[in-house]
């Protein structure tokens, strides 16, 4: 998928014209991060948010121990972005760092800010991104509360494999609340068959 066709994709909404788009995309610059890049570091405050295309990302804060705790992984055609700190200009607890090799396309807050204000279907479009990872969240939340860990494993399987196949396990033991000798053994038990019978 090339540029246009991500970003028409990313940002599609009924009341975006391809005028309205192809001026959203205009504002887009190619930026590229190796393995083990940051985007964010903790204490730095965002000017911009990006758009992934290839690879995988990572968002983590540290615990009061001082361990990484992942917090949310970003996957292909994703919205790349530390929303609190960018929105109030506040440095940022969370880190956000490339698993892989990254392509992104990145677009500065301020030239974002102005597509806001002057294309009624962009305001649209942002309403619609945030109602929709606000469920996501809270989704999320509940799980974390109501569902085994096991559970939320074979979810994460299901619906991001691509975080499966290419994150460490440590990082996605602490994203799904557990140790990663918990995780472990959740995997040695799902090879066998065990957690799927039961279900």
């Amino acid at each position: 998928m090339d540029n246009q066709h991500l970003l028409h994709a990313v940002y599609k909404h009924p009341l975006l014209t391809e005028k309205d788009l192809q001026q959203i995309c205009a504002l887009h610059k190619q930026v590229l991060f190796h393995k083990g890049d940051f985007f964010l570091r903790k204490g730095e405050t965002p000017h911009s948010y990006l758009i992934l295309q290839k690879g995988l990302m990572r968002s983590y804060v540290y615990d009061y121990d001082g361990n990484e705790i992942t917090t949310h992984f970003f996957t292909e055609h994703d919205v790349v972005i530390e929303v609190l700190s960018l929105f109030k200009h506040t440095t940022s607890e969370e880190c956000i760092q490339a698993l892989t090799d990254c392509q992104c396309w990145e677009i500065d807050f301020e030239a974002f800010q102005k597509l806001f204000h002057t294309i009624p279907g962009m305001s649209e479009w942002g309403r619609a991104w945030f109602s929709e990872e606000l469920t996501v969240f809270k989704q999320r939340s509940v799980q974390m509360i109501t569902q085994r860990a096991s559970e939320r494993y074979l979810k994460l399987i299901k619906e991001k494999p691509e975080i499966i196949r290419q994150a460490p396990l440590k990082q996605i033991a602490t994203y799904l609340g557990i140790t990663d000798t918990s995780l472990s053994r959740i995997r040695k038990e799902l090879s066998k068959g065990s957690f799927l019978a039961a279900r």
